[in-house]
């Protein structure tokens, strides 16, 4: 997901993605940890996508859009 995408949406839809992102990643390392993971580089997408994610839910913050 890109900056610019996130960026558009509302605070209340960051907060749940950033959420189901927390999930995704926490079960990927699960299934890193037990072998069950084939791709090991999703683990630094979803990581990435946090990352873009909370950095678009601060700037929003800082706007002030609640």
């Amino acid at each position: 997901m890109s900056y610019t995408e996130l960026k558009e949406k509302s605070v209340k839809e960051l907060q749940t993605l950033l959420a189901d992102l927390k999930a995704e990643l926490f079960s990927l390392r699960f299934k890193n940890a037990t072998r069950q993971l084939d791709q090991v580089h999703k683990i630094q997408l979803v990581k990435k996508d946090i990352a873009r994610t909370l950095t678009a839910l601060n700037a929003k913050k800082e706007q002030g859009d609640k």
